[in-house]
């Protein structure tokens, strides 16, 4: 598949996401390197979904989440496991929706225009990689249709990308 993608924003959002799934499946080469597979797909999220004001993945190293590719703004670029929504996703091992920031207790600040998140883990055989996150700039942006997809997601990266090789 050439490195384009073709969605109809105006189907409903399952379908897009389905849409973007199958050709993400396409695009993701286990054979080219992670950061480059990761880069791609932030961007095709980033590219297809208009609510997305940042989309990124930290991976883990060290105890810590660190920033890696990533759509949007500047970003913090080291966050503890168990502090905001990134490192409590990271230390719960579950997707965690958010759907006023300012209301999340011990939310880390990166963009102060971010109204809304939602996280995904990166686990394999129960052990965490990393973490998706993505920021809306919109209150109560992302739901469980988001969840389920991106968890999907997430699934097929384990599944087909060598996270246990990162270098950061």
């Amino acid at each position: 598949m050439a490195e384009t993608l073709v969605i109809n924003k105006n189907l409903p959002l399952s379908e897009i996401y389905a849409s973007l799934l199958q050709q993400l499946n396409s695009l993701i080469n286990s054979d080219e390197p992670l950061i480059s597979n990761l880069a791609n797909v932030t961007a095709a999220l980033k590219d297809t979904f208009d609510k997305i004001s940042w989309v990124g993945f930290y991976l883990l190293k060290e105890g810590k989440l660190y920033l890696g590719p990533f759509q949007g703004k500047v970003a913090c670029t080291v966050i503890e496991i168990g502090k905001g929504i990134c490192g409590g996703c990271a230390a719960r091992k579950e997707t965690i929706i958010v759907n006023d920031v300012d209301q999340f207790p011990g939310h880390i600040v990166c963009d102060s225009g971010s109204r809304s998140e939602i996280v995904i883990p990166l686990i394999k055989d129960e052990k965490i990689f990393g973490v998706l996150d993505l920021d809306s700039y919109q209150i109560s942006a992302f739901n469980e249709t988001d969840r389920y997809y991106l968890e999907i997601l997430s699934k097929t990266l384990i599944q087909k990308l060598s996270f246990e090789r990162i270098v950061l």
